[in-house]
């Protein structure tokens, strides 16, 4: 199955000694400035999950007085399930050995995307060579959008390490046509599309590809088939069935996703490949698709392919989300990591061809040591840009100031998460520009002052810690100068809704 003669790493125990050596750097640097706050990637969907895990352990704990136990538990309840909670549901265990802490969830995702890595090695060094598996996974560890992103407490890093094990399942099943690798496959594969849905796209289409690629138009009449498709539909079916049918919230969720009026928005798709160059590279992703080309096993060559094909109709499906949040790109991540493989590979074959190998060999590994450990020292030079500690202590200042009761509407980060996870404080959130532009391509209106009228009637203060968008705000801005300033300090300003100003 290689694609090229090994150059590097031509045993395959020198090419795991050298994955091994990759994967402890990459949890290295992952672990770098581990307690600092969960503010330097998508905080508001990094908090969501940490109120969500806080609430699960303080239910059944005496440890707080009983109205920040109660608030917690209605703080964790009240949000949107989004997904099964599975990793909060493990942070929130820990947290009965470690105390609430914001690093545990920190170490899981981790964790998660170096096991995501070796399972990434084991697939590529079966589908194209070791020399193209250990260049897969210093890519795939090292690009400095992947450390950032992979620290977070939110699904998708679990997530993309099932549907990479489920890559290399698949394809052992194809290889083998065995009923083990065919049922750990459907249970590998059920597990990712339960702990977030968008992984069917690519649990789908790396099973269609690895089975057409070994069976062709046979696959239908093999009964593994359709093990493996009861094994991944059923838990995902079961928790839709509860979220839709016996609840009603997953409706919720599930609208919106897909806006048809952006499919033949041009700027939208501008958007969306400036969100993949920004998370996996224009480089990369250029070099990944070459890579297509120069793969001669027909078997290998029709998994990849589906493996895109996958990621287009995802894009095409979450139409909004691929423009606006880059995290839904992390799956290409893992694709492009693939497809690199082959020309890796290749490039390697033709030097080993140059008239002093030994020599060129001393190179290549020259070069690649350089780019992983100059990757290495951009990412920690981004996580050491900001310390988001001293935040902390300013929420909580705040949250006293308001008296954690519920009468208050927010124009604040995160939806109100800061405010709720460290100053104790519940909100009516003002939302932002940002909400407005969606509902309107949505088709939908928000009126201010029938917003305005809801929102303050009955609430005593309106606080602002957002202050860049109450300046994309004019109407807001003017109408808040109409009420009295009742405190501000470094980073608020609240206002009294019940005291206007005099004229």
């Amino acid at each position: 199955m290689s694609e090229a003669t090994p150059f590097l790493f031509g045993r395959n125990r020198l090419a795991l000694v050298a994955v091994m050596a990759l994967l402890a750097l990459g949890l290295a640097i992952r672990l770098y400035d581990l307690t600092d706050l969960p503010l330097d990637f998508h905080p508001t969907r990094q908090l969501l999950s940490e109120l969500k895990a806080r609430g699960m352990y303080y239910q059944g704990s005496s440890a707080l007085p009983d109205w920040q136990r109660r608030m917690a538990v209605q703080q964790w309840k009240s949000r949107a399930e989004v997904e099964p909670e599975v990793l909060e549901a493990l942070v929130a265990f820990t947290y009965r050995f470690t105390g609430v802490q914001l690093w545990v969830a920190r170490v899981y995702s981790s964790i998660f995307w170096v096991a995501g890595a070796f399972f990434l090695f084991l697939l590529v060094r079966d589908l194209v060579s070791p020399d193209g598996a250990v260049t897969a996974v210093g890519y795939f560890l090292f690009l400095p959008f992947a450390v950032i992103a992979s620290r977070s407490f939110q699904p998708d890093v679990l997530m993309i390490m099932l549907v990479i094990c489920f890559w290399w399942m698949v394809r052992r099943w194809a290889d083998t046509e065995s009923w083990i690798w065919a049922i750990l496959a459907g249970l590998v594969g059920g597990l990712a599309i339960y702990v977030k849905f968008v992984a069917a796209f690519f649990v789908i289409g790396a099973a269609l590809g690895a089975a057409l690629g070994a069976f062709g138009a046979r696959l239908m009449r093999k009964p593994q088939i359709w093990a493996m498709t009861a094994l991944g539909i059923l838990p995902a079916s079961i928790y839709v069935y509860y979220g839709v049918v016996q609840q009603g919230f997953l409706g919720r969720q599930f609208s919106g996703r897909f806006i048809p009026a952006l499919l033949v928005s041009p700027l939208n798709y501008l958007q969306w490949a400036t969100l993949a160059n920004s998370a996996a590279g224009g480089l990369a992703i250029a070099l990944g698709l070459l890579g297509l080309l120069v793969i001669r096993d027909r078997r290998a060559r029709v998994f990849v392919v589906a493996l895109w094909i996958s990621y287009l109709v995802f894009g095409l499906f979450f139409d909004y989300h691929v423009a606006t949040h880059d995290y839904y790109h992390l799956p290409l991540i893992a694709l492009v990591a693939v497809s690199l493989a082959p020309l890796a590979s290749l490039a390697m074959s033709s030097v080993a061809r140059s008239t002093r190998p030994p020599l060129a060999q001393a190179a290549v590994y020259g070069v690649l040591a350089y780019a992983v450990l100059s990757a290495a020292w951009e990412a920690r030079s981004a996580l050491n840009a900001e310390d988001f500690r001293p935040e902390a202590a300013m929420w909580a200042q705040l949250g006293d100031r308001l008296g954690h009761g519920p009468n208050v509407v927010a124009l604040t980060q995160d939806y109100g998460a800061r405010l709720a996870y460290w100053g104790w404080q519940n909100a009516n959130i003002w939302p932002n520009s940002g909400d407005v532009d969606y509902h309107e391509a949505r088709g939908a209106s928000i009126g201010f002052n029938e917003l305005f009228s809801r929102l303050s009637t009955g609430n005593k203060y309106f606080v602002v810690t957002d202050f860049a968008e109450l300046q994309r705000q004019p109407q807001l801005r003017a109408v808040l100068g109409e009420f009295t300033v009742y405190a501000q300090g470094d980073g608020y300003i609240i206002y009294d809704l019940q005291d206007p100003v005099t004229q």
